[in-house]
């Protein structure tokens, strides 16, 4: 399963990737995070249902610099082929 997420507000310039990175690397979960040119971030992870439900409770909140003022995500029901967690630059 593949979960998209997008998140507006204060997310470029306050560790957000990384802080998506150390999370997704702590629980196994495999994709990418980057920045978008709208100035919002991108999330692509693929695990198990349960895996992406309590990844995504965990990086929702943000680091601590940030600020989101909107998230969209959606679960879709196919497979990525990742092998790891990237940040795309």
């Amino acid at each position: 399963m593949l979960l998209n997420v997008v998140f507006a507000g204060t997310v470029q310039g306050v560790g957000f990737r990384r802080f998506v990175k150390n999370i997704a690397d702590e629980m196994g979960v495999k994709g990418y995070v980057k920045n978008l040119p709208d100035g919002t971030v991108e999330v692509v992870a693929e695990g198990d249902e349960k895996l992406l439900e309590e990844f995504l409770k965990r990086i929702e909140v943000g680091p601590p610099l940030s600020e989101i003022t909107h998230m969209a995500y959606e679960f879709i029901n196919k497979e990525g082929g990742f092998e790891k967690f990237e940040i795309e630059y």
